[in-house]
C-alpha cells in the first residue's frame, strides 16, 4: 500500500510596509509679521534682544547639554552669542504701533522671534494669515447661519430667544421691534443666538414668564412654588438652588406638566 504524501503548508512571507520616520516641520522661507498681545497698540514697544545679568535671555540645547546665551546682532547669522564673532552690531527689537514687520532676508531675527525668544505667545505673538482666514470664514459663516436661521423663526420664539439678551422689556416691543433686535443680536454674536435656538427650554422659559406676567400663573415671594392664580392650587416646588423658571420650563415636560403646558398655551392664545 503506497504510502500518502505529507503535505507541507509553507507560510508566504508577510509584507511589512516600511513604516516613514516623521519629518520635521520644515522651516519656511517667507516675510513674517509679528503684533503684540493685549497691550493696547503703544507707539513703541521695545521687545528684549540680548541676555543680562539681572535678565537672562537664554535657550536650552537638548544636544549640548546646556543654555545657549541669545542676542539678536544685524551683522550676525546666529543670534547665539557663541556663534558670533566679536565685530557684533546689536540691534533693538522695535514694535511700532504694535506690529513689527520682517522680511525674509533677516533669516536670523525671523527665528529668534518665531522658534526661540521666550516672550513668543506670551507679549507678541507671529501673524498666521491661514489661520485666520479659516477664522475669518467660520466667523462669516457662522453669522450667515445665524441670520438665515432668525428670518425663519416664528415670533414667539424671536420673543423667547430675544428675552434672554433683554428680558422683560420683550413684553412692550411690536413685532418688528422683535425682529430687528433679533436680527442684530444674531449678527452680533451669532454663536450664541444659534445655542439658544437649539435649546428647548429658551421657549418653555419664555412661555412660564409670560403666563406669570399674564397672571396666569403665579410664583411665591420665596420662589419656591408655582401655582394657578385662578384657583390658587400648587403646580410644582422649585427645586432648591434652581432658577425658578428653568426648573419650570423643565418640569412641563413631564408628564403632568405637559398638560398644565397645553392649559396655559390656550390662556395665552
Amino acid at each position: 500500500m503506497a504510502k500518502k504524501k505529507k503535505e507541507v503548508l509553507v507560510e508566504e512571507p508577510v509584507q511589512v510596509q516600511a513604516q516613514e520616520e516623521p519629518k520635521a516641520p520644515k522651516w519656511e522661507m517667507k516675510d513674517r509679521m509679528y503684533y503684540l498681545k493685549g497691550r493696547g497698540e503703544p507707539l513703541t514697544y521695545v521687545l528684549q534682544s540680548k541676555s543680562t545679568t539681572r535678565k537672562p535671555l537664554l535657550w536650552f540645547d537638548e544636544e549640548l547639554g546646556y543654555n545657549r546665551e541669545m542676542r539678536y546682532a544685524s551683522n550676525q547669522n546666529s543670534i547665539f552669542v557663541d556663534e558670533q564673532d566679536k565685530n557684533a552690531i546689536l540691534e533693538h527689537i522695535v514694535f511700532e504701533e504694535g506690529v513689527l514687520y520682517v522680511p525674509k532676508t533677516n533669516q536670523p531675527l525671523q527665528k529668534f522671534l518665531s522658534l526661540y525668544h521666550p516672550k513668543k505667545d506670551i507679549v507678541y505673538a507671529e501673524r498666521d494669515q491661514v489661520k485666520e482666514a479659516k477664522e475669518d470664514l467660520f466667523s462669516i459663516e457662522t453669522e450667515m447661519e445665524a441670520l438665515n436661521t432668525a428670518v425663519s423663526l416664528e415670533i414667539d420664539q424671536a420673543e423667547a430667544i430675544l428675552r434672554v439678551e433683554k428680558g422683560s422689556a420683550v413684553s412692550k416691543m411690536s413685532s418688528a421691534e422683535i425682529k430687528r433686535d433679533l436680527y442684530l443680536f444674531a449678527r452680533q454674536n451669532p454663536v450664541l443666538f444659534l445655542e439658544l435656538v437649539n435649546d428647548e427650554n429658551v421657549v418653555l422659559r419664555n412661555l412660564a414668564i409670560k403666563a406669570r406676567e399674564l397672571n396666569i400663573i403665579s410664583l411665591s415671594q420665596d420662589q419656591r412654588n408655582f401655582s394657578w392664580v385662578s384657583t390658587g392650587r400648587k403646580l410644582m416646588e422649585v427645586p432648591f438652588d434652581e432658577n425658578p423658571y428653568s426648573a419650570f420650563a423643565s418640569w412641563l415636560k413631564t408628564d403632568e406638566g405637559v398638560e398644565v403646558y397645553k392649559s396655559i398655551q390656550k390662556r395665552i392664545n
